[in-house]
């Protein structure tokens, strides 16, 4: 059925069969221009395909429509604006099932000619090779072409910045007027919490007899709305027990809060007042300048400098991997390792007196 007039606008109205073969009528109204509406159609119907004769475009909202399914929605946002921004606009009219490692390398020199940083880089060219696994795995492409043209990129940005102890204790003084502040960085820093699981906190995560803090959730602010969601993975589940210092501080700082209830959160602001904090108060103290995210970082080299082992550390961090611990810390070894060393002369020259 082609397009009709609808007042001023177009309207699509047609019928298909789904994949079980049942007809359905499709029917959309809004267009400006009757090509427009017959794009449409054919795009929705190329979809109803579901196979690899398919522009990339269409084949993308396929994928969009699968993963929003198992994807936290913050993840699944930031997904479609790198993809939607820097993908899409060069793949969009390719057949799936006929972009070549050549078209993933001319596209991966004019991404690198834009003069993005080597951790963008990388995390575009994921995206892309993500697209492609998908299409290996349930939709019987041969192979992802991303693999045959290589990577793009790094993981990580060099080494981690971080805050000492006199460092943070330099800042803190920037924010001794601000009791909620303040009590979200000493968390933040003495515990090594996602700013989210830092922000999702309750009364009923908070144990000040045993001195533990139960993490099990994080929060977001996501269009104007307050969103809880499971920790980044599994492993994100954790106890992570605080020394009584920061503990004293807890009970003093829950002491002057009312009207709470027990499973209401403890920090009633986002993560922008908190980067707005840390930002203000870079400036007032003279330390080096950090993100927010750093004073995770901040925690782990101070771990790692007591002599910590990384299975420890990944712990207390919520770590899936072992190896995301030391991959992310390993810069901060080499100095251990030449304590070990000089402590196994030491043990030599003990047993060469004795």
């Amino acid at each position: 059925m082609p397009a009709t007039r609808d007042g001023k606008m177009w309207r699509s109205q047609f019928y298909y069969k789904d994949w079980q073969g049942v007809s359905h009528k499709k029917n959309k109204r809004g267009f400006r221009t009757k090509a427009e509406a017959e794009q449409w159609e054919r795009d929705f119907l190329q979809q109803q395909q579901r196979n690899l004769d398919i522009n990339f475009e269409n084949f993308v909202q396929i994928y969009y429509e699968d993963m929003e399914h198992r994807l936290r929605e913050n993840t699944m946002r930031t997904k479609k604006f790198i993809i939607d921004l820097k993908i899409i606009p060069y793949f969009k009219n390719k057949k799936m099932n006929e972009i070549k490692a050549s078209d993933v390398r001319a596209w991966q020199n004019a991404l690198m000619k834009k003069g993005y940083s080597q951790t963008y880089l990388k995390t575009v060219n994921n995206q892309l090779s993500a697209i492609f696994n998908y299409a290996v795995k349930y939709y019987d492409l041969r192979d992802n072409p991303c693999r045959k043209a290589g990577s793009i990129g790094k993981s990580q940005a060099g080494e981690r910045q971080f805050w000492t102890k006199q460092e943070f204790k330099q800042f803190l003084v920037t924010v001794e007027d601000k009791p909620e502040a303040r009590m979200a960085f000493l968390l933040l820093y003495w515990t090594g919490m996602r700013i989210g699981e830092l922000l999702a906190l309750t009364y009923n995560d908070i144990d000040l007899e045993k001195r533990t803090i139960s993490i099990n959730k994080s929060y977001q602010r996501l269009e104007g709305r307050d969103i809880i969601t499971p920790p980044k993975t599994p492993k994100s589940k954790r106890i992570v027990t605080i020394p009584p210092f920061l503990a004293e501080e807890l009970r003093d700082y829950m002491s002057h809060l009312y009207g709470i209830m027990a499973d209401e959160r403890m920090f009633r602001f986002t993560k922008s007042y908190m980067e707005h904090e840390i930002i203000r108060g870079i400036k007032a103290s003279g330390v080096k300048r950090i993100r927010l995210h750093d004073l995770r970082h901040s925690h782990a080299s101070l771990l790692v400098e007591m002599g910590f082992t990384p299975l420890a550390i990944a712990d207390r961090l919520g770590h899936e991997k072992i190896e995301t611990t030391l991959n992310t810390y390993s810069h901060l070894y080499p100095n251990k390792q030449g304590e070990l060393a000089d402590r196994l002369e030491i043990e030599n020259n003990r047993e060469d007196e004795e």
